[in-house]
């Protein structure tokens, strides 16, 4: 399927803003690095040329004692020279700048790399914002479906929230139904094209989100990686945010809002932190091949301690 014409011109202009930026970037981080070391070498020249002047008396009065010296040597007053002997031989006052150092080179690469980290942040912050901007356009009416849930999760009348109990509920037990670990799916599937969904996640602490194949086990203990049709993030103890591949990825977020981006036939699913507008994890290079579903998991309720719902959010019009 191809963009329409202005799909097409506003993507563009996209591109365009976010190249124009990277090129002031570049000229602004240029002018002020240049600056920076002007300012640095002219301090370097100044602290030189006052230690010059610190050296050039200190060699003036070496030679005024040197000629005191050489006078002294052909006394015969012994014991006047007795008397100023101590003061001759006591060295001079010497200036505490005895080192400078100018080391362009190093100071250059210092700067350089400072500012050019800098610059990376600010345009890789850029750039996650023009793509969330972008992938929110591909965003889907998800609700949950309760033929899925594990028994002890209740699901709000919109099929907008989901939350856990202590206590189980009894319910059929079908080959849809999670049985064992405290799941749910979305009644909506896909299996082409892309599709994007947000879920609040604020006052948890602990839940599962991604999403899953079609043919996942549901029935007893799930091990939750892409080998086994997973692909989600998860937070753990209130603060440990993990991707789940095979070695759980750690992850330096902390979100309040997540979006979850799938495109089907790149075999790609991105996760972002809607309100920095910022990059979590990324799992790439898969193979998909049924039908993709968003999978929620509020884990246990922990007698109250986490208690608060899974919501899936309005995307906001970005245009």
């Amino acid at each position: 399927m191809w963009p329409d014409k202005e799909t097409s011109e506003k993507e563009k202009a996209d591109i365009s803003e976010l190249f124009t930026y990277l090129m002031r970037s570049i000229e602004r981080c240029q002018s002020e690095l240049l600056e920076t070391m002007e300012q640095k070498q002219k301090a370097a020249k100044k602290q030189a040329k006052a230690l010059i002047k610190e050296l050039e008396q200190e060699i003036t009065e070496l030679k005024r004692r040197d000629t005191e010296l050489e006078q002294l040597s052909h006394t015969e007053d012994h014991l006047h020279l007795l008397q100023i002997y101590p003061s001759l031989i006591r060295p001079p006052a010497t200036s505490s700048s005895t080192e400078i150092s100018i080391n362009d080179t190093q100071m250059s690469v210092e700067t350089l790399r400072k500012t050019l980290t800098q610059l990376q942040e600010t345009l890789d912050e850029k750039l996650s914002k023009t793509v969330l901007k972008r992938i929110q356009k591909h965003a889907v009416d998800v609700t949950l479906d309760p033929d899925t849930a594990y028994p002890n999760l209740i699901l709000s009348d919109d099929g907008k929230q989901v939350t856990s109990e202590d206590i189980q509920h009894k319910l059929p037990n079908n080959p849809k139904r999670f049985d064992y670990c405290p799941c749910v799916l979305a009644k909506q599937g896909f299996s082409s094209d892309r599709f994007y969904f947000e879920v609040q996640v604020k006052g948890m602490t602990e839940w599962d989100l991604g999403v899953v194949r079609e043919s996942i086990n549901r029935k007893g203990t799930i091990t939750a990686i892409p080998e086994a049709g997973y692909w989600i993030v998860v937070l753990r103890k209130g603060d440990q945010y993990m991707a789940g591949e095979s070695s759980p990825v750690s992850l330096r977020v902390k979100p309040q809002v997540v979006g979850v981006f799938v495109d089907y036939e790149e075999g790609l699913v991105s996760f972002y932190d809607v309100e920095s507008k910022s990059h979590m994890y990324s799992f790439t290079g898969q193979s998909f091949t049924e039908k993709i579903f968003p999978f929620f998991s509020p884990c246990k309720n922990e007698k109250g301690k986490n208690a608060s719902p899974l919501i899936i959010s309005h995307v906001k019009n970005n245009e």
